[in-house]
This record gives C-alpha cells, structure tokens and sequence, in this order.
C-alpha cells in the first residue's frame, strides 16, 4: 500500500508523552562537571582587570587562557562586501553587549559553578552604548568595532533601480510606509545545552551538526575529524540551535584540559540575553500603481540589525533571504531593494523561522493594505487583480516559480472570510462596544535551505537503518521520513530504524533549516531508495538463477519471470545517494484572520483564524497541519505580543517570560487549516513543498491587517507590531 499521504500519527510521541525522551539534561556522564558563564553586565565597557583568584572551581578560563582560539567564523556570502566582527569565545579587552561571555567556569555541580562565577571580580570601564540601527550608523554614534567605521556592515542591493524609479514617478498612484519588523527571539521550550566529554564529542541541541562541527573546528583550530558532533532529542529549534556559540568552544576546551565530561544547560535569561535574536528589520517602502490598481513596482530601502556581532546566518537574513521573496507571489515588473546592515550594542541577529522572508511578506501586504485604503480599491481587489497566474513566472527578483496555484488560494481564503456576513459580525461586537476586524492576506515563501542533502539505506537482519543528513528538533522525521523509504520500497514504516543528527554514523548533510528536510532530504531519500533496489538486484538475480534485467521489484520483493521470489529484507545490503540542487519550493496561500478590540483597554482578541495554503503533496497531513499550526501560533505571537526590548544604556529590558509574553493556548482561537490540493512541486520527485516556517511568515500581516481593519472604524491608519494592548491603547487615544 501507499504509505505517502496517510495522516500517520507520530512514533516518536510515545516516548515524549511517556517521560522517555532524551535530552542534553538527561543523559548519562558520570564524573561530569559542569560549566557556568560569567556575562558581562555591561552594553559597552573595556575590560581593565579579571580577578579569578575568589572563584573556587576546578578551572576559570578568561581570554587570556584562549590563546589560539579563534573567534566564531561567519561563512555569510551575501554578494557583497561584509565587513565582518565575528563573535569572540570570551570577551577580548571589551565587551559589546549585556549577556557577552568573559569567563567559563567549571566545578563539580551546577550551583558551585555558578557561585565561583559570582566570585570572580571584573574591573570594567564603561563606555557609551548605542542599541538602535539608525542611531548606530549616525554620524558620530559610538563606534564598535575600530575596523569598522560608522558601524557599517554592508550596504546590499538586488533589483533594477532606474526601472523600478521610473514606474514610481509615471505611477498613478505611490504608497509610501514605514515599518518595523521588531527585534524577537526564537525562545524554545529546551534552553541551548550541550555535553562534552575529553575525546571531542560534544552532544548538543543542534541542527545542522555538520556546519556546526565545521566552525567548531575553525575556531579551535582542529581537524574537522577530531571533532563528533551527536544530537540527542530537541525541544524546540526555530534557528537559534543551527548554529555553534561560545559555549561550545568553552565545553570543548574544558573538557579535554579537566579529563572530564563537561555539561552546560543555559538557564531561560541566558537564552534571552546571550544566544541571538531574530527579525529587527526597519523598511521604507513605496508601491506604485496604474489607475487601474495594477502593481507597476516595488523599492525597499532597508536597515537591518546585526548585534554586536556577525552571526554565521545573520547577514544573509535581511539580504539573500528576503531578497528572494519581495514581492511575494505577484507579478510586479519592476523591485529593488536596498538594504544596509548595522552593528550596535545589543546581542546578534540569527535566523528565526522563515529568516527574512517574513520581514518581505509583511512589507509587501501591509504595503496592499495601504494601497487599498490610499486609492479606494479594496485590498482584496488589488491582490486578486496582481497575483500571478501563470507558471513557470520569473519574478523581478530572479526567481523562477515552475508551478502555483495563487489567485485560487486567495479565492479560498476570501470565502472562508465570509465578507457578506462580517457586517452582522462588527455590529454585533460594536453593540458590545468592541470594534471588529477582519484581514485576509497572501503569503509566498522560497523554500530550500541548504543546496542538496545525503541519505543511505541499509539492509540487514530484515530491518532497514534510514540515515539522513537533515534532522528533527520537533518535527516528526521519524515518522515522515521512514513514510516516504516505505513508499518507495513498498515495506511497512515500522522496519526502518532512523538515524540523524551524529557526525560519525551521518557522512553529510545541511541539517534542518529553511524549511528543506522534506525537499531536500526527501528528494536523497527517494534516490538511495532506487540505488538500493539495484544495489540489491545482482544479488536477487543470483539467488533467484534470473538475469538482473529480468527481475521485476514491487511491494519489498524481487520477482523472477517464472514467479519465484525473494524478499529485499532477507538481503544484506547498502546504497547511499547525494544531489545538489538550489532549486526552491514556493509554499502559499491565503489567510483569514478576525479580531475584536477593546477600545478601553487597547487588548485584542483573535476570534477567528483561517489558513488556506498550497505545500504540494502532503506526505502526512497531519504532521502537516501541527507544522502549519505552530508556525501560525509564532507568527501570531510576534504580531500580537513579543518584542525584545533595550534601554538607551543597552540593559535588556525583555530578559525574562515576565517581561516577553508568548501567546498561550487561551490566546489562541481553534486554527483552522484548509489544505489547497492540485499544484504538486516540479523541482522533487515527491511534489512536496516545505511547510515549517509558512506559519511564521503569514500570520504577522493577516492578523495586522485585521487589527488596522477594526482600528480604521477610529481613524488609526497605521500600528506597528506588536499590537500589545498598551500600543493599540495609545494609538486610540491619538485619534
């Protein structure tokens, strides 16, 4: 039977609901010692003296121990150039942001490394601070790095500028908006954590351990070989854990000098303070448009955050990332963007699901929602009038969508929006004295992460090992995966044995990031299953006494001419398969959000949510909609509620869940998910299109473009996220 679209449950669950998952916390090291970081409690300070000698530990590493170590690399190529402060181990003279590590510390349990943290006495000196893009690259704003003058670290362009300003002044129309894309953090359930132990493996809560061990590596100094990077189960990634960070290099080093194993597990402000954050995009954006509502052209010009310091995946986020997706899913001739990257005293910017192309989406909507109340044409004609409709569709910016579905997936979302009853609906709130919005808007992401991906197959003992270099932090590999190697081999899903996530047993992979694990492993998947079949043909042939070419495979068997047959599971054999491709998937569809406001209060209440998306063929719809269905709850969070917040100084004023608020089960309507069939991807032989950041890049502008809908009945035309209480509270009181 056809294993690929049955909605499956999860294996992995019964061992999460039974206490018998296994995470960096929970595994066996005994002797292990344990490490403590001592943060800096400073936005900017030189650093006059260390005094490690009150700290009773069994080593104190400061940056004076680390001669050797280089700092963590930033592999960013973003096509221009990046003028690179890439991020220390400890902090080397000066420390540029609250949270910045200066010294490991290593002792017997969790609690003395963290009192011989307390201990150690640092002479700072504080120096001005600055924590805003803008004002970090104005003119005589405190300088970060001395090679890199004005806080400039780039300046990035893709598009055709003369084009793009000359539809813009023969335009009918020009809407202009600003827009900040608010600095937030990715806050998974399981802290950041790993263990090392003398020999140089380092169990961590990763997701690209390849890529990780190769920093790891350079900032050591070692052999790539020297290094076993092992990912346990994860709890939660988002992209925070893609990437390596000071304390691993701290807990390789401890380890190996000490003799022992070493643990680290940050507590949640740890986290907060000192990981990396995501999104911190500001936008001035102009649409043009014919009289006739038809979109002529598209200019961002941008300034992105970076932190203190080049994150491995910060610099492309705002640039190559979101540069793939301006404009979303219609066709608009003409787009350039502009965008100029700036160091400040805060902590780095990272990918955080969906990795720019949230920031493009939202820019692109909330500029259709202006464009609507600027000229008088509904929104909701301005889209279905430019989305694209016929493929393959190369954008203004240099993507080719082969295959799409756009103006339907509208057509679903606005008649789940039910337009001709939501006037009953807002007068019936009004008579309550709530105001009442509705939004529908589009979303369009470009799917791929990293170019191409590994898989191998190997038989033995009637079982098949399914390694794979993609892995999961949450999302169900175990059971999807396995799903598809059943499909091709016609074998039940409970004879494979997964295996992901550990240097030495996984010889390749780009890990899970960018919405690829179905794509781009996937696709591997399907090819070391059709290398294993003919891997195992020649030794079928032999037992069977038939030629290799004679022999036909169906349902997990091979079967000679005359009828005799032998199963593969009672072979022993192996077949691995690698590609390269860049090709992208283009995940879309069209959301439906409503909304009441408390104009007393300023709180809104999400009442309805609706998603109506493509993501081609649905290798297990339920696992599906529980992706889709998290990546909603984000993306609502972040239009509703998160902001990482700074003072002028540079102190975290967000640096705890009492001061940053996640949205929670009674925050949330029931999200309703409407699978949109028909338009399977053409770049995979599986038709399948990556769901994992969809949620984070649609919510923001439906549930925007609801709460400026309800907030309009007032005369407020313009909110930037998050639409906290206090923000919409104030909004209302101007008006």
């Amino acid at each position: 039977m056809g294993y690929i679209g049955q909605s499956l449950r999860r294996v992995e669950d019964a061992r999460f609901l039974t206490g018998q998952g296994r995470y960096v916390a929970d595994l066996a090291a005994p002797g292990a010692l344990h490490m403590a970081v001592l943060r800096s409690p400073h936005a900017h300070a030189r650093i006059l003296s260390v005094d490690i000698s009150g700290a009773q530990a069994a080593l104190v590493l400061t940056a004076a121990e680390l001669a050797g170590i280089g700092p963590l690399p930033c592999p960013a190529n973003i096509g221009v150039p990046l003028a690179l402060a890439e991020r220390p181990i400890l902090a080397e003279g000066i420390v540029h942001h609250v949270g910045q590590a200066v010294a490991f510390v290593f002792a017997e349990t969790p609690e003395a490394a963290r009192d011989a943290a307390e201990a150690i006495i640092v002479d700072y000196d504080t120096l001005p601070a600055v924590t805003g893009p803008h004002a970090a690259l104005a003119d005589g704003a405190p300088q970060l790095h001395a090679a890199i003058p004005g806080n400039l670290a780039f300046t990035w362009q893709k598009g055709d500028a003369a084009a793009t300003q000359a539809a813009i002044a023969g335009a009918a129309h020009v809407v202009r908006l600003a827009l900040a894309n608010q600095r937030v953090t990715c806050a998974p359930i399981e802290p950041r954590a790993a263990l090392a132990t003398p020999n140089g493996t380092l169990h961590v809560n990763g997701q690209a351990v390849h890529g990780m061990r190769r920093q790891l590596a350079q900032s050591l100094g070692v052999p790539e070989a020297e290094l076993r990077l092992v990912v346990p189960d994860v709890g939660g990634g988002f992209g925070v854990k893609n990437v390596p960070f000071a304390e691993h290099v701290g807990l390789l080093l401890g380890a190996k000098r000490l003799g022992r194993p070493v643990r680290w597990v940050a507590e949640q402000a740890e986290d907060f303070a000192a990981s990396a954050h995501g999104r911190a995009y500001h936008s001035d954006s102009v649409l043009a448009l014919d009289a006739a509502g038809r979109f002529l052209a598209l200019q961002v010009e941008a300034v992105a955050e970076l932190g203190a310091f080049a994150s491995p995946n910060g610099p492309a986020c705002p640039t190559n990332s979101a540069g793939t997706a301006f404009g979303g899913g219609y066709a608009i001739p003409a787009i350039h963007a502009r965008v100029v990257g700036a160091y400040a005293n805060t902590a780095p910017i990272e990918a955080y699901r969906g990795a720019g192309k949230p920031e493009a989406n939202h820019i692109t909507e909330m500029l259709i929602e202006a464009a609507g109340r600027q000229t008088g044409i509904p929104a909701a004609e301005l889209r279905a009038r430019n989305l694209i409709g016929s493929y393959p569709h190369t954008t203004a910016m240099s993507m080719t969508i082969a295959d799409g579905q756009f103006p339907a997936n509208l057509a679903a979302a606005e008649l789940a929006a039910d337009r001709p009853g939501f006037a009953a609906r807002r007068a019936e709130a009004a008579a309550r004295g709530k105001l009442r919005g509705l939004g529908v808007a589009c979303f369009m992401e470009t799917a791929r992460g990293a170019f191409g991906e590994w898989a191998r197959l190997s038989v033995a003992d009637g079982r098949v090992e399914l390694a794979l270099g993609t892995h999961s932090n949450g999302q169900g590999h175990e059971t999807s995966m396995p799903q598809i190697a059943a499909d091709q081999l016609g074998l039940p899903p409970d004879v494979f044995d997964y295996v992901q996530g550990d240097t030495d047993r996984i010889a390749k992979g780009g890990g899970h990031g960018g919405a690829r694990s179905l794509h781009q492993g996937g696709r591997a998947l399907v090819e070391a299953a059709a290398a294993l079949i003919e891997a195992a043909r020649p030794e079928a042939a032999r037992l069977l006494q038939s030629p290799p070419e004679s022999l036909q495979f169906a349902e997990g068997r091979f079967t000679a001419p005359a009828g005799a047959s032998v199963a593969l599971l009672d072979m022993t054999v192996s077949a691995e398969a690698e590609h390269d491709s860049g090709l992208c998937t283009f995940p879309h569809g069209g959301q439906v959000a409503e909304v009441e406001i408390d104009p007393d209060t300023g709180e809104v209440t999400l009442c309805r949510y609706i998603a109506c998306d493509d993501y081609g063929t649905l290798v297990n719809p339920l696992l599906t909609e529980g992706q889709l269905q998290g990546g909603l709850a984000q993306g609502i969070g972040q239009a509703l509620l998160e902001r990482i917040a700074y003072d002028a100084d540079g102190q975290l004023l967000s640096a705890t869940f009492m001061d940053y608020c996640l949205p929670r089960a009674m925050d949330l309507p029931m999200i309703e998910v409407r699978f949109q069939p028909g338009s399977p991807a053409s770049v995979n032989p599986l038709g399948v299109k990556g769901v994992g950041q969809a949620g984070c890049i649609s919510a923001p502008q439906a549930v925007m473009a609801a709460v400026l809908d309800a907030l309009a009945e007032r005369g407020v035309r313009e909110l930037d996220m998050p639409a906290t209480p206090e923000a919409v509270w104030k909004a209302l009181q101007t008006k």
